[in-house]
């Protein structure tokens, strides 16, 4: 799910391209999705359907008001959780610490988040793909750039 027509076009072709190498006998259960998911979540899912969201290099819109239109802010977070399963987890990287700083202070406030510490996190294979194998943590990498990432899981004991 994406809203930005220049990251569904690069992820159309990604696709399509894994689709013709392996024959189109793979990769037929994979595709982008142009919405608002901030709007538009819950009308795709159902209470409960999903067991991992990601967020690997969202948009940090740096002008505050633009920050109600980051991906993880308070008045979103409670459908995440609608739609993940009990000890369903969030998975967030990004390589602007303001927005990592941004993304703990939202998930650390909602009561039916809590964060997993990165210690229990050694080799996650979900952690090492968004952190290493994405293109844009690639591209981060060969800039010599940061990558801050942190993972969450739906609690409902609070």
């Amino acid at each position: 799910m994406e809203i930005r027509p220049k990251v569904i076009n690069f992820v159309t072709e990604k696709i399509r391209a894994l689709r013709h190498k392996a024959e189109h006998k793979m990769y037929n259960n994979i595709a982008v999705l142009h919405t608002n998911t901030m709007k538009t979540l819950t009308n795709y899912f159902r209470k409960e359907q999903l067991s991992k969201l990601y967020f690997c290099f969202p948009d940090p819109h740096f002008k505050k008001q633009n920050f109600r239109r980051r991906i993880i802010n308070e008045n979103i977070l409670s459908e995440y959780a609608f739609v993940l399963k009990e000890g369903g987890m969030i998975y967030t990287v990004t390589d602007v610490k303001d927005l990592f700083d941004w993304n703990v202070r939202m998930l650390e406030s909602h009561p039916m988040f809590q964060r997993v510490p990165n210690e229990q996190l050694e080799g996650d294979e979900y952690v090492d793909a968004m952190v290493n194998h994405t293109d844009e943590s690639k591209k981060v990498t060969r800039k010599g750039g940061n990558k801050y990432w942190a993972v969450y899981k739906k609690v409902t004991q609070f």
